[in-house]
C-alpha cells in the first residue's frame, strides 16, 4: 500500500484537492490511498488551544501523518509539514509544492510585505483573505477562471478561525526549514509552477519538476500534471 497525504496551505481548507480526484492513474485504484486530512482549526476540526504550537500541531496530526505516506505540503502547508519532522517519525518522503525551506525572501514575497498583509488581516480578516485568493492566482493561466473554481470548491467565507489564520501568518513570517532540509531524514522532493508569482528565483531554480502553464495553485490549472507528478513520486518513479 502506498499513500499520499495532502496538506492545504493557509487560508484552504482540504478541499483545494479536490480537481485531483479526476486524475489518478487507474492502477491506483488498489493498492493506493490518497487522504487530504484538514489542519486543526479548519472546517470542522477543533482548533489548537495555541495555534502556533508546533508541538501541539504534531500530537493533533500524528494519526493523518504515518510514517508509510508521503507527505505533500502545498503552500504553508509544505512549511509546516517540513518542521513536523522534527517532532514526528519521518515519512517515506516528503514533497514541498509551492514552498522553499522558508516563506519569506528578498526576491519573493519580502517581510516588509508580509508585515503588511498580516496588518490588514488584524483590520479586516475577510477581505484580506478574499483579496490573497485572488493574488496567489496571479501566475495561473487564467486567473478568472482559477478564482471561479476556487470559490465553487471553498465558498467565499473562511472555514478557519480569525484566530487559526492569524496564527499561519505567523508560521509564514517566522518558520525556517533551512537546517532541516539540509540533512532531511527523508527523501524530498521539491513542485513548483513555472509562473508561481510567491517563490524566488532561487527556489524556481532548485525544483525537481517544474510545471508547466502552472503557477502557485496547480491543482486548479494543471490537476492532470500535478496528480502524474505525485503518483510516480508514491510509487517511487522519476516524476
Amino acid at each position: 500500500m502506498s499513500r499520499l497525504v495532502l496538506l492545504s496551505g493557509w487560508g484552504c481548507d482540504a478541499r483545494i484537492w479536490q480537481p485531483l480526484a479526476a486524475h489518478w492513474p487507474d492502477r491506483l485504484e488498489t493498492g493506493f490511498e490518497v487522504t487530504p486530512p484538514d489542519w486543526p482549526g479548519y472546517a470542522t476540526r477543533p482548533a489548537l488551544d495555541d495555534p502556533e504550537d508546533l508541538t501541539a500541531l504534531a500530537e493533533a496530526m500524528a494519526a493523518d501523518l504515518p510514517q508509510d505516506a508521503v507527505w505533500v505540503g502545498w503552500s504553508l502547508g509544505g512549511l509546516l509539514a517540513a518542521a513536523l519532522l522534527d517532532h514526528l517519525p519521518a515519512p517515506r518522503g516528503l514533497v514541498l509544492l509551492g514552498m522553499g525551506a522558508r516563506f519569506c525572501h528578498p526576491d519573493g514575497v519580502s517581510h516588509e510585505n508580509l508585515a503588511t498583509f498580516r496588518s490588514a488581516f488584524r483590520r479586516d480578516p475577510p477581505a484580506t483573505r478574499a483579496h490573497f485568493l485572488r493574488w496567489q492566482l496571479r501566475g495561473e493561466p487564467s486567473p478568472r477562471t482559477a478564482h471561479r473554481q476556487l470559490l465553487e470548491l471553498l465558498g467565499p467565507e473562511p472555514t478557519a478561525s480569525s484566530a487559526t489564520l492569524a496564527a499561519g501568518l505567523g508560521q509564514l513570517a517566522e518558520i525556517d526549514n533551512s537546517a532541516r532540509l539540509a540533512a532531511p531524514p527523508c527523501p524530498v522532493w521539491r513542485i513548483v509552477g513555472e509562473q508561481d508569482p510567491l517563490l524566488p528565483p532561487s527556489v524556481h531554480d532548485a525544483a525537481d519538476v517544474r510545471l508547466a502553464d502552472a503557477g502557485h495553485c496547480p491543482m486548479l490549472s494543471q490537476p492532470l500534471a500535478l496528480a502524474e507528478c505525485l503518483a510516480a513520486i508514491a510509487e517511487e518513479r522519476t516524476p
